[in-house]
């Protein structure tokens, strides 16, 4: 469904999200590695309360939470599937980083978890993270690496990613109950967004 143009009512105890998706078709220029002393650690068969924990450091304020409503074996079920990489990008020996990727659909790479914990925005963790995980994607022989943010992302989100060679393709809106109203994640979370109940 197409919305009209004009403003749209979103029902209380709902949140609305502009969902940008960006991908690129050939490798972008590398860009230099900003000084610092971060590692990238490849995780496999995440423990499930490691995993929750980094999630929901990382992604938390932005209102990260499909993967925090989930059981144990449906998630699981998707961290340790083939095809799915998980890492951490390491701190002082403290796992402050997380990078998901999805290699399952053939010739193709999702960025599905890309974020650094609060403290580590704005000193070149991410950009990082991003050459490793841009690395990575393209190691594999594959065609095509997308990702999507929205507008309860880091509002610099889109620009990093085009400045690390994505380009936008897409524009969707997105719907949901508050995970904030459920106590999925914490009621003071993410203040950018109000809660309207």
């Amino acid at each position: 469904m197409i919305l009209p143009d004009g403003y749209s009512d979103i029902p209380a105890g709902k949140i609305a999200a502009v969902v940008t998706h960006l991908q690129m078709t050939t490798p972008a220029p590398r860009r230099d590695d900003p000084p610092g002393a971060w590692t990238l650690r490849k995780v496999d068969a995440p423990a499930l309360a490691w995993y929750r924990d980094l999630y929901r450091r990382v992604g938390e304020d932005w209102l990260w939470s499909s993967r925090t409503q989930m059981n144990d074996p449906e998630l699981a079920a998707i961290i340790h599937a083939a095809g799915i990489e998980v890492y951490a990008l390491v701190v002082d020996g403290r796992d402050e980083g997380l990078l998901e990727l999805d290699f399952r659909e053939p010739r193709q790479c999702e960025l599905v978890y890309f974020g650094v914990t609060a403290g580590l925005i704005g000193t070149g963790a991410a950009r990082f993270l991003m050459n490793r995980a841009l690395e990575r994607a393209w190691s594999g022989g594959v065609q095509r690496v997308w990702v999507h943010t929205c507008t309860f992302d880091h509002p610099s989100a889109v620009a990093f990613y085009q400045r690390s060679g994505f380009i936008p393709f897409r524009r969707q809106i997105e719907i949901a109950d508050d995970p904030r109203l459920d106590g999925t994640v914490p009621r003071d979370a993410a203040k950018h967004v109000p809660v309207i109940q």
